[in-house]
């Protein structure tokens, strides 16, 4: 053969060091500083897409979806709240900043969740009149930075949640970079507008469980018992941080796995650090039980939540809600692929941007440029929030009947399998086609 008519073998990657490892080395390598970037955990972790649903057939009866209801409601903060939080749905808006995100986007996740029936958080930073506004039921995170913490909006919220950690970065503090810190947040904050700001990775008046419980008591007398106190972890020793929280007095305890987004922070954080929340969700709930509180003190999830059949496996795991971060962005219009050409300018794609923490996000949602932030319009936004939602619920509700469930709370871990060993042993499920939990005997 000549040299023309040799067959050309194609270049080999190592699994090891892949395109993009090797481009980090060298960015690294080119700026002397580490990776800097929002959203959360890209590597693929074993999630809620490896269980299947049992569907009735003679064993159990299925529901008829058009004449036989399907209950979705949920009360949150029954344990010592006066005044505890009654839902139509159990998908909840996690804490998303003002700062993070632009004023727009948190008047539409505001109009978005109580068209909804639903709450909304306010993230780190303080409460915004628009959020305030336009949410009918207000949840006030008090977070280690005390950023635009006040008594007046406080006692103006309907719950209070005390945040000990967040899934992408349990550990961790926040980060606000100074592109970010216009005016108006360097108000509610009380920082120099322009210059990055670092959150504290834990709260400055306590140091542990004891002080938590001071801390919860002290939160109760000054909204006079009234409100539900959440306490939020992100995962990494589920079974002792829930466990803790509710023998520190908590009304709720809010569980984030390594799935959840943020705004900003390294990396190495984000894929390096807490565990998925498939292994997370059943230690929390068996620290419940042990402490004779399963339902007694509701269990909030989030962290990756996309889908119906995300939330109703939660709920079948023994959740009483979930939290969605990411999701509500992208129903708001984030990453859409109608920017793509902005997206290609910022040197990225819709579906992959995920720098939030620059201040140039051309769906106008993780800024705090003015020009940006009024392509976002609140209507709109909130509305296809509300559709989103609404099918979230609608697909979880379609799954619940074809288990015979009467109402979503019902669902629970024998109408599940695993597709792998890896879910059975973290959902503590029978992997599918057996009757083999992975640690446990037939």
């Amino acid at each position: 053969m000549t040299e023309a008519h040799i067959p050309q073998t194609k270049p080999r990657y190592s699994a090891t060091f892949d395109p993009y490892t090797v481009s980090e080395i060298q960015r690294a390598a080119a700026t002397g500083i580490y990776d800097i970037r929002g959203g959360g955990s890209k590597r693929r972790l074993p999630h809620f897409d490896d269980l299947l649903f049992l569907g009735a057939s003679i064993s159990r009866y299925p529901l008829e979806g058009y004449r036989e209801r399907c209950g979705t409601d949920v009360v949150l903060g029954t344990r010592f709240a006066k005044n505890p939080i009654h839902l139509k749905i159990p998908v909840t808006i996690a804490g998303m900043s003002f700062g993070s995100l632009s004023a727009n986007a948190k008047e539409a996740l505001g109009r978005g969740a109580t068209a909804a029936g639903t709450s909304t958080t306010t993230g780190d930073g303080g409460m915004t009149p628009e959020e305030r506004g336009h949410s009918q039921t207000l949840v006030y995170q008090y977070l280690p930075s005390r950023y635009g913490m006040n008594l007046a909006d406080l006692r103006k919220a309907d719950a209070i949640e005390v945040v000990i950690g967040q899934g992408a970065k349990p550990g961790g503090g926040g980060m606000l970079l100074g592109q970010k810190i216009s005016a108006r947040v360097a108000r509610m904050r009380d920082l120099p507008e322009g210059i990055d700001q670092r959150s504290a990775c834990r709260h400055p008046d306590w140091t542990g469980p004891d002080d938590l419980e001071i801390k919860i008591q002290e939160l109760r007398e000054l909204t006079n018992w009234e409100k539900p106190i959440y306490v939020k972890v992100g995962a990494s020793r589920p079974y002792y941080d829930i466990a803790l929280a509710v023998k520190a007095g908590a009304d709720v305890v809010v569980l984030d796995g390594m799935q959840g987004g943020t705004a900003a922070t390294q990396e190495v954080f984000i894929e390096h650090v807490g565990i998925p929340l498939l292994s997370a969700i059943r230690p929390a709930v068996q620290a419940l039980r042990d402490l004779g509180m399963h339902r007694k003190v509701q269990l909030i999830v989030s962290g990756g939540i996309r889908t119906g059949a995300d939330v109703a496996k939660a709920l079948a795991l023994g959740a009483d809600a979930v939290a969605i971060g990411t999701a509500a962005l992208i129903a708001l219009g984030d990453n859409a692929p109608a920017l793509e050409a902005e997206y290609n300018k910022l040197g990225t794609t819709a579906g992959a941007y995920d720098d939030w923490h620059e201040g140039r996000d051309p769906a106008g949602i993780t800024t705090q440029d003015d020009a940006l932030a009024a392509r976002l319009d609140p209507l709109k936004a909130g509305r296809r929030l509300a559709n989103y939602l609404s099918v979230l619920t609608l697909e979880a509700q379609t799954l619940a009947r074809a288990c015979g469930k009467s109402h979503l709370h019902n669902l629970e871990p024998e109408d599940l399998v695993a597709l792998s060993v890896e879910a059975a042993a973290m959902a503590q499920v029978p992997l599918a086609g057996t009757g083999w939990i992975p640690g446990k005997s037939f």
